[in-house]
């Protein structure tokens, strides 16, 4: 059984900055990717970005560009938020998969068979 434990959420003021982490915990588990997504009240779930593991390649949100970054070590993926905005406020949700992806195919909720259960990011104007 392979769980996805996300960490690092709160309420921050706009501006602020916080930084979420995701363990994978359980058996032996190597994925091809993981990624980050989020959902906001009564909105779709959207992605936020990604990372493959062996190759380091990283994927990003145009909303989020230039503020978030995306890393990873050993068995845990982070997610550095900078700037935060008051739309950021979401659950933020770690994802993984074992299967090929790249591109936008990355940035497909169909493409991860795992999910952590969220944290709530809250940013306050």
């Amino acid at each position: 059984q392979v769980q996805l434990v996300e960490s690092g959420g709160g309420l921050v003021q706009a501006g602020g900055s916080l930084r979420l982490s995701c363990v994978a915990a359980g058996r032996t588990f190597s994925s091809y990717a993981m990624g980050w997504f989020r959902q906001a009240p009564g909105k779709e779930r959207q992605f936020v970005a990604a990372i493959i593991w062996r190759a380091g390649t990283t994927y990003y949100a145009d909303s989020v560009k230039g503020r978030f970054t995306i890393s990873a070590a050993r068995n845990t993926v982070y997610l550095q938020m900078n700037t935060l905005k008051p739309e950021d406020t979401a659950v933020y949700y770690c994802a993984a998969t074992q299967r090929y992806c790249s591109d936008y195919g990355c940035s497909v909720g169909g493409a991860y068979d795992y999910w952590g259960q969220g944290t709530q990011v809250t940013v306050s104007s």
